[in-house]
């Protein structure tokens, strides 16, 4: 290499780390009745019958690669020391044991398992342990144990679920939690911490159970086929309590077979991965997850979040991994990128072996990805493919890719074995899904399972999507909105919601956290906001442990929201995307009044709703003092 090329390999701005992806070829099929099917024109390649099956077969294959490392509880030391590693062989020894030790006590679909508390090792063990033995169980949000106040959204899913056994990590944290919803007899399992009468996980993954026999793991194994249960994963309760979604194994080994094709490189690169996204999600409990055990790769689990606290972990763990696939959502990488930013080490470490930045839950801000595009082009001489997947709790959830460079809202083609019908809706295209890994219903709610499901067996999404080129199928699709948040103004003009809170939150950061689009039957779009407490105490130069009220009073705050408001404004092209009122809201979304879920969403619906005297304030005559306005 010559010292123009080596300076250019530095610089060059358009360059993206080369990785092997799968193909873009896609069918589309116009139909008499004004739908659309699209697809892959490429069968989805066999799959196991039991995701297990993969840990089978890489503890024989490659017993002594490392599959799982975890902090031990309450973190360990930063230099890699403080991490509890189990290879492969090590992770399906003791998933076998606790597997026996789980037959001994009887349960049954009917007598299933419920995870109270977030990752970590023992979570791991005793989610694939059940899994290998057949036993259903229910990861729950740990918010609704320990955020919560009322224990609702938690008692309901332990009646509907009748549990035979509850593991929380922490007997002494979870102990207000477990004594409002555990039902009579049944067991309570601790890794630490134990009260009364509950059960050491040791006790379980020792072996010390009378008559816990490991080949009779074996033997229950042998009886696990594709329609077994795996899990059950509830939905974050965004239109009131949580659906139970049942997951089956075949949904679980036929999506890991989906998401293998559109990353062929891990054949030749077994994932490494370092994630933190709550295993009571689709996301990171069966997508980021699935991803390692399936390709014989190694799951780092992440003790941190993208919050002011947990961003400072994710760092710590970020010097010891370098991932080679890395999953956040949007605010994660918004967190991120200040630390890579100000440490040449961290950066090294983190783009050293990274081919695919993952994004999901929401578009990434632009200035987030220039920041990640600036920062690997200077340290490895490439940028790195950002790319993103669209799904569901209900389909596996992969079932759309992006394989390429694109804006925020793409979100790309079908995977093999994904069939989509896009279906019109008004003016959008309401999008349907069939395929292997769509649920086969929702937990003993068989009146929410009919429902979900058009005439043609399609999951019925709820989101609305475009093509990006309507001229070129493969160019992928764009989300376009959920079909029931979309409403008219007086004028009979459409306010296309999903598309304007992007464009919302994108203009104003990063000063908002989230926002709440109103204008149903009025003259014009307002909205409530949401404001990020970080950015704006910086902003205004307050203390972190002020609170919400004084932050949105701040001039420095408002007049900041005040200039966004008219800047916006005049990217607008008509009355649908211009929003000539906002009130910044003093309190945060609840999450027991069901105005955010446990991961961060909100629900336009319930805000609204709950904060009807805040729209009347909105659009009062003249405005009041808290409302910014357009002059």
């Amino acid at each position: 290499m010559t010292g123009n090329d080596a300076a250019k390999k530095q610089t060059d701005p358009d360059r993206f780390r080369p990785v092997d992806l799968g193909p873009r070829d896609v069918v589309a099929e116009h139909r008499p009745d004004g739908s659309i099917l699209f697809r892959s024109p490429f069968p989805l390649p066999a799959y196991p019958e039991r995701l297990t099956d993969r840990l089978v077969d890489w503890a024989e294959a490659t017993p002594d690669r490392l599959f799982l490392a975890g902090r031990p509880a309450g973190g360990g030391d930063g230099d890699g020391a403080g991490w509890r590693r189990f290879t492969y062989a090590e992770t399906l020894d003791l998933v076998r044991r606790i597997g026996a030790a789980l037959l001994t006590r009887h349960l049954t679909r009917e007598r299933p398992i419920v995870i109270l508390s977030g990752n970590d090792i023992e979570h791991a063990l005793l989610g694939l342990a059940a899994q290998y033995v057949g036993i259903p169980y229910a990861p729950v949000s740990p918010a609704y144990s320990l955020i919560s106040t009322d224990y609702a959204k938690l008692r309901y899913i332990v009646e509907l679920v009748t549990p035979g056994l509850i593991f929380a990590a922490d007997g002494a944290a979870f102990a207000p939690a477990l004594d409002a919803a555990t039902p009579r007899g049944c067991e309570v399992v601790v890794a630490r911490n134990p009260g009364p009468g509950q059960t050491l996980f040791d006790t379980l993954a020792n072996g010390e159970d009378a008559g816990a026999d490991p080949a009779a793991a074996d033997t229950a194994n042998a009886t696990v086929g594709p329609d077994t249960i795996a899990k059950i994963l509830f939905t974050s309760g965004s239109t009131g309590m949580p659906k139970g979604v049942v997951n089956t194994q075949r949904m679980l080994t036929s999506n890991q077979e989906m998401i293998a094709c559109a990353f062929p490189y891990f054949r030749d690169e077994p994932p490494v991965i370092l994630d933190w996204a709550p295993w009571n999600h689709t996301a990171g409990g069966n997508h980021n997850f699935g991803i390692a055990l399936y390709n014989g790769g190694t799951f780092y689990i992440d003790d941190g979040n993208p919050t002011p606290a947990g961003i400072e972990r994710t760092v710590r763990n970020l010097r010891d991994v370098s991932p080679n696939w890395y999953f956040n959502v949007p605010k994660g990488f918004d967190a991120l990128v200040p630390y890579l930013r100000d440490d040449p080490g961290l950066r090294e470490t983190f783009f050293k072996d990274l081919k695919v930045l993952f994004y999901a839950g929401a578009g990434m801000a632009q200035h987030v990805w220039d920041d990640l595009d600036a920062m690997a082009t200077r340290t490895c001489g490439a940028r790195i493919l950002r790319l993103c997947g669209f799904g569901a709790t209900e389909t596996g959830p992969f079932a759309l890719v992006l394989l390429w460079d694109a804006p925020a809202g793409h979100v790309g083609i079908p995977a093999p074995g994904v069939d989509i019908k896009l279906v019109p809706n008004g003016a959008k295209l309401e999008a349907r899904i069939r395929s292997p890994s769509v649920l086969p219903g929702y937990w003993r709610q068989p009146d929410m399972t009919a429902a979900a499901f058009d005439a043609d067996g399609y999951y019925m999404l709820g989101d609305a999507m475009r093509f990006a080129d309507p001229d070129d199928p493969s160019a992928g699709l764009v989300f376009d909105g959920r079909v029931k948040e979309d409403f008219k103004l007086d004028t009979g003009t459409w306010v296309n919601v999903g598309p304007l809170r992007g464009a919302f939150i994108d203009h104003f950061a990063p000063y908002v956290s989230d926002v709440v689009i109103a204008g149903l039957n009025r003259d014009y779009v307002s909205a409530l906001v949401f404001v990020d407490p970080n950015a704006c105490r910086r902003l205004a130069g307050l203390p972190a442990d002020g609170g919400l009220a004084a932050l949105v009073a701040d001039d420095a705050v408002r007049a900041a929201f005040r200039d966004r408001l008219e800047s916006f404004a005049r990217t607008a092209t008509g009355s649908s995307n211009r929003v000539v009122r906002l009130l910044l809201m003093p309190e945060p979304p609840s999450i027991d009044r069901h105005e955010m879920t446990d991961k961060g969403s909100i629900n336009q619906r319930a805000v609204l709703e709950n904060r009807a005297a805040l729209i009347e304030t909105l659009y009062a005559e003249p405005p009041g003092p808290d409302v910014l306005a357009l002059a």
